[in-house]
């Protein structure tokens, strides 16, 4: 056994490329200095670049977030191994028009839900970076995530039947799921290149500067949050229209390009061929997914025709950033359009907004436009304070959906301001957003939303932070009712909550 360890050392050692992160390894384990916790991305390309971004500590920390060198970096001819995580734990009170059950005439179903929640997750950030004599940088990153269990006897993925379940029942049936998984190759001189499950041109350009999300320790806010995580459907989960670090934005198989600063400046552009990964054409059947795609048919992923006129495909994305230090002063901004065609609808006829409202059809027969929206933010940090504003706004419905034709056009604007002093973090944030909403209400309304949250954040130790935040929420769509998640009554969804949140990250 012994000359099998010294024959395993000689050959890592003649391979001259592995060089880890931490140091000292024992039984398995490895211990060190603490490195600046988990990333979705990795710390040779945060910013999306392979250089440094624009910052100085006069500005104030926020304006060199997720700077290079913050975890460690390859030398040249060596690697860096990364196995990063997270994990949280929250305790949460919230009160929302759907804590208590309506029929859809408005009468008590009998159903009520307690406001108090304890939840808790974890993610796990495997990848590596490394970096050729030759100056090539190339890696590999992945995201692993919690799936939960539907709280009543049911499958993980839904068809609950009402029926309750132990703790141990709920815990077995979660599950962990790829959420990125991606490669690069990058240089400082040519740029760099993605490639699979992973942000595209938004989530590089913001990684929450400029949709103001950076001051309650990645807990989400208006980007899956408390309102959107913890609390009972009703409507009160705004989507997150703006798409920076979303899933939905993500989540898609894309190629992306960034190229390197030019005074300043760098430019990006994304293709993705559909809205999810090629492998679904060929995966067989599971209790977790449909049947496989055995011929041109509704199961294919990238189907350019057939039965469902909701689903996009060719996604084309340009992008320009700019970031500079002007002494004390530090200046981001963006700007951004995205477009894509649509799936043409050949297995059955067209269906008017009106016929929809009747029950013919649905919304997946009605008539939608391409995909055709732009965004564009700036954020400003001086002493210690950043204020910043994002906008989005075009052809484009609700989270990277398209408009239904006819319907109105997406305006949403956020707003925020997020201070910095040693290790406390405070911030605030406010949003409104106005769209089409409910596509079969196309012609008679559509849909307003607005959202505030504040809060901040503690740095107790290194990876340890503690968070507080306040969150209210209110939707509205005349014909629209929340509560049933459908057309009928007009009734609104509000919610409201408070979240205490221990963050541990490694």
């Amino acid at each position: 056994m012994r000359k099998l360890l010294l024959a395993t050392a000689a050959i890592l050692g003649a391979s001259g490329g592995l060089a880890l992160a931490q140091t000292n390894p024992s039984q398995g384990q490895l211990a060190g200095p603490y490195g600046a916790g988990p990333a979705a991305n990795n710390n040779n390309n945060n910013w999306g670049v392979a250089n440094t971004p624009s910052g100085s500590a006069a500005a104030g920390p926020l304006s060199t977030m997720y700077a290079p060198n913050t975890d460690a970096v390859p030398t040249p001819g060596t690697i860096v191994i990364r196995l990063n995580g997270r994990v949280e734990a929250d305790v949460t009170a919230s009160f929302t028009s759907g804590d208590k059950g309506l029929n859809a005439n408005g009468t008590p179903n009998g159903f009520k839900v307690n406001p108090v929640g304890i939840s808790s997750y974890m993610r796990l950030y495997p990848g590596f970076d490394g970096l050729a004599a030759n100056g090539l940088r190339y890696g590999a990153a992945i995201e692993l995530r919690e799936n939960f269990y539907a709280g009543t006897s049911g499958t993980t993925n839904g068809g609950a039947t009402g029926g309750v379940t132990s703790g141990s029942g709920n815990t077995s049936a979660q599950t962990v799921f790829v959420r990125r998984a991606f490669t690069y190759l990058a240089s400082d001189q040519a740029g760099i290149m993605r490639l699979g499950q992973t942000d595209g041109v938004i989530g590089l350009f913001d990684n929450c500067i400029f949709t103001s999300g950076c001051w309650d320790a990645g807990v989400g806010s208006f980007n899956g949050g408390m309102m959107q995580a913890v609390t009972p459907g009703a409507g009160t989960a705004i989507p997150f229209v703006w798409l920076s670090q979303a899933g939905a934005e993500y989540g898609n198989n894309k190629i992306v390009y960034l190229t390197p600063q030019f005074f300043g400046f760098d430019f990006g552009a994304q293709y993705a061929p559909s809205m999810g990964n090629a492998y679904s054409n060929s995966t067989g059947a599971s209790p977790l997914q449909s049947t496989a795609c055995n011929q041109a048919g509704p199961n294919c992923i990238n189907v350019s025709s057939g039965n469902d006129a909701t689903r996009w495909l060719n996604q084309v994305g340009v992008g320009v950033r700019y970031m500079h230090t002007f002494g004390a002063v530090d200046v981001k901004g963006y700007g951004f359009y995205e477009t894509a065609g649509k799936e043409s609808l050949t297995t059955a006829a067209y269906v008017t907004p009106a016929q929809a409202r009747a029950g013919i059809g649905g919304s997946t027969t009605l008539r939608y436009d391409n995909l055709s929206f732009y965004k564009a933010g700036l954020a400003v940090t001086a002493m210690n304070v950043t204020a910043a504003i994002d906008y989005i706004g075009g052809a484009v419905n609700g989270q990277l959906s398209m408009r239904p034709t006819g319907g109105a056009s997406t305006n949403a604007i956020v707003t925020g301001l997020t201070y910095i002093n040693g290790p406390l973090t405070l911030g605030a944030e406010f949003g409104v957003v106005d769209t089409q909403g409910d596509a079969r209400l196309t012609g008679l309304s559509q849909r307003h939303e607005y959202e505030i949250a504040m809060g901040g954040n503690y740095k107790l130790a290194p990876g340890v932070q503690l968070v507080g935040e306040y969150m209210y929420t209110a939707r509205h769509q005349g014909g629209f009712d929340f509560n049933q998640g459908g057309l009928g009554a007009t009734r609104d969804a509000k919610g409201q909550g408070v979240l205490f949140s221990t963050v541990l990250t490694w």
